[in-house]
Formats: C-alpha cells, structure tokens, sequence
C-alpha cells in the first residue's frame, strides 16, 4: 500500500481522518497553519490510539506503527509534493475551502484526488475553483471519525467515474461502509439530521419541554443513542447553524432556516462541548459537581 495521503486541518475531523488513515497502513501528511494546532490534533491522535490499546483493540507496537505513519507540516506546499490523495477537513466555510482548492490545485501533482470532507457545502461549486474537476470529491466523514464507520462519497458534476470508484474502493481499506450520494445540500447525513435538530431546538424555543426531557423522548421513543440536543452540542452548535444555512440558501425553503434561538447561542459564544456550554453545560465546575455527587452516592 504505497498511497501518499495529505489531511489539511487538524482539527477535530482533520486528526480523526489522519489517524484513520494511518492505522490503515497509509502514509499521511497532517497540515495545519500553526504548530499548536499540529501538537492539539497529535495529542488527541495519541489519546485515541491510548484508548484503543486499553480497550485491548491495538497493540502498543500498531500503536507505535500508526504515530510513524504520520508527518507533520504547516507549510501546504512542501507537503503536498508526493500526495496521491488530499482530503482538506478545515471550517465548514464556503470562502474558506475555495482558497484551499486554489491552493491545493496549484501545489499538487497532476494526477492527485482532491478531496473535501465538507458535510453540506456543494461539491460541484468548490471543484470550479481547480483545474482538474474531474478529480474532486466528497468524502464526508462522522465524527469520531476512527469508531464511525459511515462515509458518504459526492459526487460532483465533473467527478470521473475512475476518481468516484478509487475513492470508494480505498474507503473500503479503512475499514468503513461507503455510500453513494449526489451533491445537493446537505447530503443524505445532514439534509435529514438537521432538520431534525433544527425541530428539536424549535420545540425547545416554543417551551413544549425542557431540554433533557426532548433528549429522552428521542433517546427512549425512538431509539437514538444520543439526544438531538445533546447531539448538536457534540457536533457544535456553529456547525450546525452553518450547514443549515447552506441547506436554506440552496432550497430557498423555509424549513431549512436556522431557529433563532441556535443563532442566537452562537452569537453569544455558546457553541456546545467544544465551548464548554451549548444546550448542557460542560464546563470544569460541572465536571467537578459530578464526581462529587458520584462519590456522595
């Protein structure tokens, strides 16, 4: 296996896809602008493997093995030289990801795929930046990315059949279940979830229940391991209000529109676990009140 992959933003997705593919048997190259953000996404990488190993689930030699598979770089274009593969996992921003792809185009080499992670933002639009639209791709990964085993593959209105096929096949070797999706907003994952979040928070808005009582309706009623609430905090609270905006701006349908009170927390900063406040609060006093109730038992 001698593909050379290149996963830009280490980041909560971004050291996830990395560490995938690393304990896969791939060589990866993780970029970030700043060293710190290299050294978070390594650390997170190290714990992930840590709690793999004490799971009994890898060995501390595939431990060492995966960690060798992995480079660090800030500078996009040194790293990107020998790539094979390049899935850009940065902020789900439009303008943001366009300026990645110009990039990306520019600094590798010809036959490399390009690849986003984007979970709502059209394929077809971040390809018409580059010069080779026939090898760009979604390659939309859940969080957390080494125990999730879904992949949604987009297919952008250019994208080669030989692109689409090579990127489902290796999604195979990692050890997850790919699937098939058209690129219109949101997907399948998200034009269904989070309108589903959205509702959540509207029922919330309308004071029909608090929030851990909608969190056991649907964990209880209907099954889902995690609330949708407590899901949105998971996912953060700004991604969701920005993948509903794209889904509202590319339907024009009302349905999609982010509820005021989600705009409203992430102007005020509150963002989920990420921010250590959203719909729960996860803030180090919480933490602290916890355990001593747990011991006061």
């Amino acid at each position: 296996m001698n593909k050379n992959i290149v996963v830009i933003g280490a980041g909560t997705m971004g050291n996830g896809i990395a560490h995938t593919f690393a304990q896969s048997g791939f060589k990866v190259n993780l970029v970030d602008i700043s060293q710190e953000a290299i050294d978070r996404g390594m650390k997170t990488i190290t714990t992930n493997l840590d709690r793999i190993v004490a799971k009994g689930n890898l060995t501390e030699e595939q431990k060492a093995e995966t960690l060798g598979n992995i480079s660090t770089f800030t500078d996009l274009s040194e790293a990107v030289k020998s790539a094979d593969l390049i899935v850009e996992a940065a902020t789900e921003n439009l303008d943001l990801k366009l300026k990645i792809f110009k990039n990306m185009d520019e600094a590798a080499p010809e036959n490399c795929i390009l690849a986003t992670n984007t979970s709502s933002i059209s394929i077809t639009k971040i390809a018409s930046v580059t010069n080779r639209p026939d090898k760009v791709i979604g390659m939309h990964f859940m969080n957390p990315v080494p125990i999730m085993k879904l992949v949604e593959i987009i297919k952008g209105y250019s994208t080669s059949k030989e692109t689409f096929d090579e990127i489902f096949e290796m999604s195979k070797k990692l050890g997850k279940v790919p699937v098939e999706v058209n690129d219109y907003p949101g997907f399948v994952a998200n034009r269904i979830l989070m309108p589903m979040i959205n509702e959540a928070i509207e029922t919330l808005y309308n004071n029909v229940a608090g929030v851990e009582e909608i969190d056991t309706v649907m964990k209880l009623g209907m099954a889902h391991p995690m609330g949708p609430l407590q899901l949105a905090d998971f996912i953060g609270l700004d991604v969701c209000l920005a993948i509903l905006n794209v889904m509202y701006d590319g339907f024009k349908n009302p349905k999609y529109a982010p509820n005021p009170l989600l705009v409203n927390m992430v102007m005020a900063g509150k963002l989920g676990v990420k921010s250590g406040e959203g719909f729960y609060d996860y803030s180090e006093s919480k933490k602290a009140e916890k355990v001593a109730k747990m011991f006061a038992k």
